[in-house]
């Protein structure tokens, strides 16, 4: 009758499991959680700092639409100030008034359009980035889990 050493296993019989590359399969799984979770939370991070990013254009964007509300308010009072001078005084008046409405009008439409731009650079207000990174990331896991 052959005895087994008490000290090596049997051959034969694993206590515990290793993978291929000699590394415990416990040690593995543990590293690649705690790998997960590092890309989860870095994923996390990025989507914040975009959706910061995003929330600022949209404040600017708000702004501008603001001011150029405000200069079309004055924008209009400035045209009914020229329709009273006009019925009111002859020429110098009511082209200076009709001056008056021209820039502040110019000023309207430079202002709308520099808001409209400005939300529109900042549509969607979705974390783009973050979602084809993740995408990027469950692909790639998808292809190790294959291998």
């Amino acid at each position: 009758m052959i005895m087994a050493d008490a000290s090596r296993p049997v051959s034969g019989s694993h206590t515990e499991h290793s993978a291929p590359g000699g590394e415990p399969v416990g040690e593995l799984v543990q590293r690649a959680s705690q790998q997960l979770t590092e890309l989860v939370r870095g994923e996390m991070r990025l989507a914040q700092a975009e959706m910061k990013e995003k929330g600022k254009r949209y404040g600017k964007g708000g702004g501008l639409f603001g001011g150029a509300g405000l200069a079309g308010f004055f924008t209009l009072q400035a045209l009914i100030a020229t329709a009273i001078a006009a019925l009111a005084v002859p020429l110098p008046v009511w082209a200076a008034a009709l001056i008056v409405t021209a820039v502040l009008g110019v000023v309207t439409a430079v202002l709308a359009l520099t808001g409209k731009k400005e939300v529109g650079r900042a549509a969607p207000p979705t974390p783009e980035k973050t979602i084809d990174s993740v995408k990027a990331d469950v692909a790639e896991i998808k292809e190790s889990a294959k291998r």
